[in-house]
């Protein structure tokens, strides 16, 4: 057995640098909403695992699933449709999508689910032009980078032809001076809407936007834009795409964000919050859409569509949320989440906006109420001081939208957690204040 000294040089020696935030420590372990580092340190995971372990970490479900699917099968040739699979399919038709979605395709991760929607979308229309939203997220892959505009755009070639950027919808800092925030959301998307329908070459194909911006700084549309945006795709022949990653299965206080809008998409994507921490994610359209597609040929034929042991994972996951009624709690606990971060808020000035739905929140850091600036190094600061103290956020950094923590803790989170969570992030935000105070 490697010692944890071995480890830690091979991390650095054999591995691959692939962005984001990295820890000092390597992990060993994890349990609902705590990870355990290899000094045996727990640590609150308020971003749960990348908004992926849904209903905790290592829930006694999931542990389950996996050991019945290795009774099972984990693996199968992808044209042999598992039952377990066929199973998840009823279950996502009949509980947990709108009416009009009832044909799936499940895969591994939230490109694959985008790169679908998209592939669909350009099939079924004829198009190959596709609307996307400033802020937004869509994953890694050819067509999911190419309307992903949160970050990480530049070095990588040419990317997907057809591409347009509408504005996010900001309602902490509109586009339009003058305006507030709906006015300026739904003027930003007439323009931007103009601006598209003006460089179209006639082949519009899809719409495509998080229902809540999340890498964007956890932006709410407006319902109004939202409306919007399903008219202007009916009017132009475009199909509507959500992606609904991070929003889907209970995390905001409803099944999906298509309930919270009142707004039903042509296509839904899910991954994330549908794996409960194993890659599964899955790609939801119409009987009518899908009758279409495959009579002119689509294909997504991977070595891992409709595989048994995600799926098993997936309907343990999803049976969980509904017997243990977490999208009531993710409402009640989100509640309570946030009323302790407004009560944060009216103690530090810096704390400028406390936003998002259920328990899916963000706030927004800034070097005063008045300027709105973004409060980019105390954000550095604060989130290296939480996780020194056992907390772990995610913060977005970007210069153009803010500096936002998102917090996203399991469903199964615990009040008490949550109390330890907001002391320590107090005491942080406030000795990073003293700290920048004093190198001043």
């Amino acid at each position: 057995m490697p010692t944890s000294t071995e480890l830690h040089f091979a991390a650095k020696e054999f591995m691959v640098r692939y962005g984001g935030d990295t820890f000092p420590n390597l992990f060993r372990s994890a349990k609902g909403a705590v990870v355990i580092d290899d000094t045996g340190r727990e640590i609150l995971d308020f971003t749960s695992g990348q908004m992926c372990a849904t209903i905790g970490h290592n829930h006694p479900a999931i542990v389950a699933a996996v050991q019945k699917a290795g009774e099972e099968a984990f693996h199968m040739f992808s044209g042999m449709i598992p039952e377990v699979v066929a199973e998840l399919a009823t279950t996502m038709a009949q509980d947990w999508m709108p009416e009009s979605l009832t044909k799936s395709i499940f895969v591994n991760t939230g490109s694959e689910s985008n790169e679908i929607a998209l592939r669909m979308a350009k099939m079924y229309t004829g198009g190959y032009e596709v609307l996307a939203v400033g802020g937004s997220w869509h994953g890694v892959t050819g067509g999911s980078s190419s309307v992903s505009f949160a970050s990480d755009r530049k070095g990588y070639g040419v990317s997907t032809p057809g591409v347009y950027v509408l504005p996010e919808p900001n309602d902490y800092r509109p586009y339009i001076k003058g305006m507030n925030g709906e006015e300026s959301a739904l003027t930003c998307l007439e323009i931007g809407l103009k601006m598209f329908d003006m460089a179209s070459s006639g082949r519009p194909a899809a719409i495509i936007i998080e229902p809540i911006i999340s890498a964007g700084g956890v932006l709410v549309p407006p319902k109004s834009y939202m409306q919007a945006l399903r008219k202007a795709a009916d009017e132009r022949g475009m199909l509507l795409i959500f992606d609904e990653a991070q929003t889907a299965f209970g995390r905001i206080g409803q099944r999906t964000a298509s309930d919270l809008f009142g707004v039903v998409p042509d296509i839904m994507s899910v991954s994330k919050t549908m794996g409960g921490g194993l890659p599964l994610a899955a790609t939801v359209t119409t009987a009518q859409i899908e009758q279409a597609v495959h009579e002119r040929g689509f294909t997504f034929y991977t070595s891992h569509v409709s595989d048994p042991l995600p799926a098993r994972v997936g309907l343990a996951v999803l049976n969980t949320i509904r017997n243990e009624d977490l999208i009531r709690r993710a409402q009640s606990t989100g509640s309570y989440l946030r009323s302790r971060l407004l009560e944060l808020q009216t103690r530090y000035e810096s704390i400028g906006d406390v936003r998002g739905e259920g328990l899916l929140l963000g706030v927004e850091l800034v070097a005063d109420r008045e300027s709105r600036n973004p409060a980019h190094e105390l954000g550095a600061l604060t989130t290296q001081r939480c996780f020194e103290l056992g907390l772990s956020m995610n913060i977005r950094r970007r210069p153009e939208r803010g500096s936002v923590w998102r917090i996203a803790p399991p469903l199964t989170v615990e009040h008490k957690q949550i109390d330890q969570a907001v002391d320590i992030l107090d005491r942080a935000l406030r000795e990073s204040l003293d700290k920048m105070a004093g190198a001043c």
